[in-house]
């Protein structure tokens, strides 16, 4: 299914040009236009979910080798040092296009490219609630 007013729909369709660095009959990865460094690509499914908690299996599924592909080749290519894999979902954790999409971005060795996190402490009872919690839900 694809939905007619998504913005990535439309791309990954064709229907809108872009510079595709990959393509099979399941996704088109672009660079992307606001980039967090040089290369980095977003991976686009042809078909719409709007985030991980829609993407059918199948997609799930292959998604994962398209993206190391392109870290691999984006890694070789630009002679990055590195590269972050993202993918967001909902507002609260920075979703700004409701559509599923990955993030490949090759990283250079003090670039900021992308903010990192402070790790926190954690407590050991309470690790094993939220285990048990998120568990339970499985």
């Amino acid at each position: 299914m694809k939905d007619c007013n998504c913005i990535f729909c439309k791309i990954a369709n064709g229907e809108i040009p872009s510079n595709t660095v990959y393509e099979d009959e399941y996704f088109r990865a672009i660079l992307d236009l606001s980039p967090a460094a040089k290369g980095h690509t977003l991976i686009l499914p042809k078909e719409h979910f709007a985030n991980l908690y829609e993407l059918d299996d199948e997609y799930a599924k292959r998604v994962m080798p398209v993206a190391k592909m392109i870290a691999m080749a984006a890694k070789k290519a630009l002679n990055a040092d590195g590269v972050n894999l993202v993918q967001n979902n909902e507002a609260a954790a920075g979703q700004t296009v409701p559509h599923f999409h990955l993030h490949v971005i090759p990283r250079h060795e003090g670039d900021n490219a992308l903010p990192l996190w402070t790790p926190g402490q954690s407590d050991p009872e309470e690790q094993k609630e939220i285990a048990a919690k998120i568990g339970g839900e499985l």
